[in-house]
């Protein structure tokens, strides 16, 4: 007879708020801070439960979303994704907030951190605008948007303008061997940096979706936002 797998740890909390899908994850005791997970192009919210069940594991809680235009969230993503995560990060239990996200959600975590008033960024193979309005003219971006304010939005967020003016630690990580989003640009990202501490991580080899589930790698990931959020 074969062995069942164990089942996963599952969300404390599946809902929908003003048309945004999203999985709560809290621990048993008050948690330390919070940490709203953002997904990348094309993605959604179930590729980051494995971040969110081991934020919650180390007391912290956890909110992963759908973003207008992916999975069972309503609507297309527009140039109004700021109030999109504003309100994704209101449903978390009040404290200190952080911002983990990768690829265009990398991208999201650096340029929201300011307006939502961020304690600490994880930011993973993070887009430049440039990457995603070339995605975005070109309809190679697997999701639905609305191009005109999205454009909007894209062209009046640089990220390397963002991480000039953003206090909050700062974490940065990237392949290698990334064959989306050049590694240079979180060199050039750390480097325009003014983050105190900020961190780059470079892992050789790999590709773009190596980072995000490697467990070491998100072991650092939590203990840097433990410190960040104390």
């Amino acid at each position: 007879m074969r062995a069942r797998r164990p089942v996963p740890d599952a969300p404390t909390e599946l809902g929908e708020r003003d048309g945004l899908s999203y999985a709560l994850y809290l621990p048993a005791q008050a948690p330390q801070g919070s940490v709203l997970i953002v997904h990348g192009a094309g993605s959604c919210k179930e590729s980051h439960f494995d971040f969110a069940r081991a934020a919650r594991a180390h007391g912290l809680a956890a909110l992963a979303l759908d973003l207008p235009g992916h999975g069972e969230s309503k609507g297309p993503l527009t140039g109004d994704v700021l109030d999109d995560l504003r309100l994704a990060a209101a449903i978390l239990p009040p404290g200190p907030l952080a911002l983990r996200g990768s690829s265009m959600g990398g991208y999201l975590a650096l340029v929201a951190a300011g307006p939502l008033g961020a304690a600490a960024v994880v930011a993973i193979c993070p887009a430049g605008s440039e990457h995603l309005l070339r995605g975005l003219r070109s309809g190679t971006l697997d999701f639905a948007a609305e191009p005109e304010s999205l454009e909007q939005f894209l062209a009046a967020h640089d990220p390397l303008d963002a991480v000039a003016k953003l206090h909050a630690p700062l974490l940065l990580l990237h392949a290698e061997g990334d064959e989306r989003i050049p590694y240079e640009h979180s060199v050039a990202l750390h480097d325009a940096a003014i983050a105190d501490p900020k961190r780059l991580i470079v892992v050789p080899g790999g590709h773009h979706r190596t980072v995000q589930h490697d467990p070491e790698l998100q072991a650092v990931a939590l203990r840097f936002l433990q410190r960040a959020l104390a």
